[in-house]
C-alpha cells in the first residue's frame, strides 16, 4: 500500500536555465546566492538526504552515503510561473508561455471588469503586493475602488480592505475576471489580495482564481482508479480542485508542515502534494535572504523529525517549482533548473544526474501505483 509525499519548496531554483536571458534572468541561483549572502547555510537533514552533492552551495557539505538520489531537473516549459512548473510535474508541458503584462492590462479588460463590477479600478500597472497597498491604501478606502495590479508574472491580481470589500464580495469580482480573462488573455491566476490596517498589510484569505489544465493529469489517472490524492496548502488551487480527492487548507510554512505530519498516518495509500508558500511570498518577492535561508532551516529541522515516521512502502519527493532568487534586483520568479530528492528507505541512492523535464516526478509517482495510461516523463523508481 504505496505513499508517495511531493514537498515543493515554491521558489528554491538552483542556477539559471540556458534561456534565462530571454526572461532577464541572467545570474540568477537562488539557493548558491542566498547561501553567500548568509555566510554559508547548515542544513544536516537536507545535506543527509545529498543536496550538497547536487551542486556546490556554501556551507552544504557532500557526503558520499547521501541516503536519497538526487540531481537536477530542467523545465520543459516556457514560462517561470508557479501553476507551469506543477503542471509540468504531473504531466503537461506549456508551449506557450501565460501572457504577461509589463505595462498593464489593456483598455478592453479593465472597461469590461470595471462594467461588472460597478466600480472604477485603481493602479492597473506592475506592482510589489506589499508596496501597492501601502502607497493606495487610504486612496482605496476613501474612494472603494479595488486596486488592480501584476508582476512580471502571468497576475491579475486584486487588493482590498477586508472592512472597504468584504472578503467575499473580493472573491466574487476576481471570479468576474477570471470569466473575462479569456485568450488571447489567458493569464494564468487571478489572485485574491485582501489585507487591513492601517498600518496596511495583507492577510492569510488571499485566495488563487487559476485556469483549470486544459487536459488530465495524473491526478486524475490517479483518483479514477480510486486512489486518493490530498493537498495539503494552495497546491489544489493551481488545478483548480481538479482530481484531488481531498484539500487541507494551511496558511504557512509552519501550518502546512504540521498538517502533513498529521495527515500522513491516516492516509491508507496515495498521493499527498504540497507546496511550502512562505519561501516564495515572504522571502523570494520580497528580497530578504536571511528570511529565505531561516525558513530552509526551520523546514530542515521538521524534516529530520519526519523523515523516521516514514515507512518502507513510503516515497518521499523534495523540489521546486522555479526559482525566486532573493539577492537579484527583479523581486519576480526566476528561470532556474530545480533540485530533486527522491527517498525510500529501501532504495538505494543514486545520482539521477539531469532531468529533462519535471515530469519525471510524475512518471515515478504513476510508476509507484502502476498508472500504465501516463506515459509523460521517464520515471526515476528503477
Amino acid at each position: 500500500m504505496p505513499k508517495a509525499i511531493i514537498i515543493v519548496l515554491d521558489g528554491l531554483g538552483i542556477g539559471e536555465m540556458p534561456d534565462a536571458s530571454e526572461y532577464n534572468d541572467e545570474g540568477s541561483n537562488t539557493l548558491a546566492n542566498l547561501c553567500k549572502a548568509v555566510g554559508g547555510l547548515n542544513l544536516p537533514c537536507l545535506e543527509t538526504l545529498g543536496l550538497g552533492n547536487i551542486r556546490d552551495f556554501e556551507g552544504i557539505k557532500k557526503t558520499s552515503t547521501p541516503l536519497a538520489s538526487y540531481g537536477i531537473m530542467s523545465e520543459l516549459s516556457k514560462g517561470k510561473d508557479t501553476i507551469t512548473g506543477h503542471w509540468e510535474m504531473m504531466g503537461i508541458v506549456n508551449e506557450k508561455p501565460f501572457p504577461t503584462y509589463p505595462h498593464g492590462f489593456p483598455e478592453e479588460i479593465i472597461t469590461e471588469f470595471e462594467k461588472r463590477i460597478k466600480r472604477k479600478v485603481l493602479y492597473n500597472k506592475p506592482a510589489s503586493g506589499t508596496e501597492i497597498i501601502k502607497k493606495l491604501g487610504s486612496e482605496h478606502m476613501r474612494t472603494g475602488y479595488p486596486i488592480v495590479y501584476t508582476s512580471a508574472d502571468s497576475v491579475f491580481q486584486i487588493a482590498a480592505h477586508e472592512d472597504i470589500i468584504s472578503v467575499d464580495e473580493l472573491y466574487r469580482m476576481c471570479k468576474i475576471a477570471r470569466e473575462i480573462l479569456t485568450p488571447p488573455h489567458n493569464i494564468c491566476r487571478v489572485i485574491a489580495r485582501p489585507f487591513i490596517g492601517p498600518p496596511f498589510q495583507r492577510t492569510y484569505r488571499r485566495k488563487d482564481f487559476p485556469l483549470s489544465p486544459p487536459e488530465d493529469t495524473l491526478l486524475d489517472f490517479l483518483k479514477r482508479k480510486g486512489i486518493k490524492v490530498v493537498s495539503v496548502g494552495k497546491v489544489a488551487d493551481m488545478f483548480a480542485g481538479k482530481g484531488f480527492t481531498e484539500n487541507i487548507k494551511a496558511t504557512n510554512n509552519t501550518d502546512i508542515m504540521q498538517k502533513i505530519s498529521e495527515t500522513l498516518p491516516s492516509l491508507e495509500t496515495g498521493l499527498l502534494f504540497s507546496n511550502l508558500v512562505d519561501f516564495d511570498t515572504l522571502y523570494g518577492h520580497r528580497n530578504n535572504p536571511q528570511g529565505f535561508a531561516q525558513a530552509l532551516k526551520e523546514f530542515d529541522a521538521w524534516l529530520s523529525s519526519f523523515l523516521p515516521e516514514l515507512k518502507d512502502e513510503d516515497y518521499l519527493f523534495v523540489t521546486a517549482d522555479h526559482g525566486n532568487d532573493p539577492t537579484t534586483p527583479s523581486t519576480d520568479h526566476s528561470r532556474e533548473y530545480v533540485p530533486i530528492l527522491f527517498y525510500n528507505k529501501k532504495l538505494p541512492s543514486k545520482n539521477l544526474g539531469m532531468r529533462e523535464g519535471f515530469w519525471d516526478i510524475g512518471a515515478t509517482v504513476a510508476e509507484i501505483f502502476e498508472i500504465k495510461e501516463f506515459n509523460r516523463g521517464r520515471s526515476f523508481l528503477r
